[in-house]
């Protein structure tokens, strides 16, 4: 591969590498001198063995010295320490020994004793709060009671004093003008009839609904000039409302057209709510449509 395509460059490059070759030649000649390792400066020191010395002549080897004297210190006599005699320390020990157990011992009864207090105090602080809980308990279900009967009495005086009837519960059902409640004792709540041989029946089948007793309602006009009688089988919740409803069931006589007016007519009533109810009473009801209405 060519770097250099035209004859400016390649002279360009010539020019610049003698100038390189050139300029480390100066380096090299004209260069600052050194030496490696470089010389040392310090002070000249004399020949010598000791630090010390007198006279002009210089001895060419190491003088011989006159020996040290050494001195030796005079050894330090000892004193004699009496010994302790063992049966003594055997004595001391034994009586440091039964102080530490005694009080060893002490110490444990106070901890057993302070122990003991501690669970009596939390056993009858348990005991407080469980008797507490009781009576607590009792009060509120005493409050309870006082409470229902309050309930009962208020509703004996308004449905005209049957407090002084057998039964344990409150309330009234039927469709006369005296407090009570109507049927029989072996029959069903949610049953049509009031009277009668009691048996498994049609599992909602008669007409009105079960037990729930009178519907509020209001009547919504076909748009044909028809007459007759649409029975409506209805769907009623807890709450009493009328959450489905399928016209033209059995026994009807009127015609398709007042199918839909019955249908909105059924889904306008209302019945008292009930909590032991099913959950979806199946009843029917009957429109009677008439031109003249």
């Amino acid at each position: 591969m060519k770097y250099f395509k035209t004859k400016h460059e390649k002279d360009s490059a010539r020019i610049t590498a003698l100038l390189a070759v050139i300029l480390i030649l100066l380096i090299f000649i004209v260069g600052p001198k050194y030496l490696d390792p470089p010389e040392e400066y310090g002070v000249a020191v004399n020949f010598g063995t000791t630090d010390f010395g007198s006279g002009r002549v210089q001895p060419k080897e190491p003088i011989r010295q006159a020996p040290k004297e050494v001195v030796t210190p005079p050894k330090k006599v000892e004193e004699a320490k009496p010994t302790p005699s063992k049966p003594q320390e055997t004595k001391a020990e034994n009586v440091i020994t039964e102080d530490n157990a005694e009080s060893i011992a002490i110490k444990k009864q106070k901890e057993e004793a302070l122990k003991k207090a501690k669970e009596e105090a939390k056993a009858k602080a348990e005991a407080e709060r469980i008797e507490r809980e009781k009576k607590a308990e009792a009060d509120r279900l005493e409050k309870e009671r006082k409470e229902q009967k309050a309930k009962r009495d208020a509703v004996d005086g308004l449905l005209g004093g049957i407090k002084n009837s057998d039964g344990t519960d409150s309330g009234s059902e039927g469709d006369d003008n005296k407090a009570g409640d109507k049927g029989q004792l072996n029959g069903d709540p949610y049953a049509p009839s009031y009277f009668g041989e009691p048996g498994a029946g049609g599992g909602g089948s008669g007409y009105g609904l079960r037990g729930r007793g009178r519907p509020s309602k209001s009547k919504v006009l076909p748009e044909c000039n028809e007459e007759g009688k649409v029975v409506v089988e209805i769907h009623v919740n807890r709450q009493g409302n009328v959450v489905n409803a399928i016209p033209g069931k059995r026994g009807t006589t009127g015609v398709s057209c007042l199918y839909d007016a019955a249908k909105k007519t059924a889904l306008t009533y209302k019945w008292p709510a009930d909590s032991k109810a099913p959950t979806k009473q199946v009843g029917f009801v009957v429109i009677n449509f008439s031109v003249t209405q």
